[in-house]
């Protein structure tokens, strides 16, 4: 189950100054991300009835995401303005006071995490625009007795207030979270100065089974209680853009721990000894679905059957 916004990406197509509109948001995209690799997933989420709401919930209902805890809200859908620069970096604005997806209360969230549900994901702007963010904390710390839960903090410096407060919270996701990502994009904001295998540490000491640090073309760096650190290599692919990369990694990320049956409460000892080796192949499928993703515009992230066929090709290379 992934918990969070939902909102629409006016992404810029080019040197024209022509935007196109399309879905997005982290947990959003971290959702689809998991349907796509035919892994069940519901979305929790306030869609708007506008026009942009509609799109929101046709885009996740036709990727096969389960729609049916979604909340109809009488908001407006919120609105993100890209513009990605020549090394396919995208810079956003935002549009989203009042809207939506910040308006998550107790009462919609009381009773969304049934036994079924394995694993419980948020993070981005939904843990850090209230009143919303309260009651999705709460629902974590509920969710924490029943099922695995992931966090990327997916920073946005010009909308998660001081940096301070959001150490902070940081720190008290980490409290409750046992599968932690983030990039270092995040930590030049959150740790400047600090090498990533150093804030990953840190960070699995607050309480998580696993921490990964993306780093782009270089690959990922992790950490787990029973692995150690491992680092495995970026995938040289000719990138449209990085929109999206990082929740395809989180999607891929968690797929991988489903199909070796590591989520849920119960698995929770196994997954925290989790061996280098098969750390790190969940981190390969991981990094190969986040390379996949930087090959077109948007957030695009594979199918299993894309995902299969780049690995077979690769292998016969």
């Amino acid at each position: 189950m992934v918990v969070g916004e939902a909102l629409v990406d006016l992404v810029q197509t080019g040197p024209d100054g022509l935007f196109d509109a399309v879905p997005g948001g982290s947990p959003a995209n971290v959702a689809v991300g998991l349907a796509r690799l035919e892994t069940p997933v519901r979305m929790v989420a306030r869609l708007g009835d506008d026009l942009l709401g509609r799109r929101l919930r046709d885009h996740l209902a036709a990727n096969r995401v389960d729609l049916s805890l979604a909340i109809a809200a009488a908001e407006p859908s919120s609105l993100a303005i890209v513009a990605v620069g020549l090394d396919g970096r995208p810079a956003y604005e935002f549009r989203i006071d009042g809207a939506a997806d910040w308006q998550l209360n107790d009462d919609e969230l009381a009773h969304v995490v049934e036994p079924r549900v394995v694993a419980v994901h948020s993070g981005s702007l939904a843990l850090t625009r209230l009143p919303g963010a309260h009651a999705i904390m709460r629902l974590l710390q509920r969710a924490h007795a029943t099922a695995t839960v992931s966090y990327d903090p997916n920073c946005r410096p010009l909308l998660m207030g001081s940096r301070a407060d959001m150490l902070a919270r940081v720190q008290t996701v980490l409290g409750l979270a046992d599968v932690v990502k983030a990039s270092a994009e995040d930590l030049e904001w959150l740790a400047p100065g600090r090498e990533p295998e150093e804030v990953a540490a840190g960070w699995l000491e607050a309480g998580p089974a696993l921490v990964a640090i993306t780093m782009g073309s270089d690959g990922v760096v992790a950490t787990g209680r029973g692995s150690g650190l491992v680092r495995r290599p970026g995938h040289q692919v000719r990138v449209v853009d990085t929109v999206g990369a990082g929740d395809s990694f989180t999607s891929a990320l968690l797929a991988s721990l489903h199909r070796r049956s590591l989520l849920g409460a119960a698995e929770r000892e196994r997954l925290r000894a989790l061996d280098r080796d098969t750390l790190a192949q969940v981190l390969d499928d991981a990094v190969l679905a986040s390379a996949i993703t930087c090959t077109r515009r948007g957030a695009e992230p594979p199918t299993l059957d894309e995902v299969v066929s780049y690995s077979e090709s690769s292998a016969a290379l």
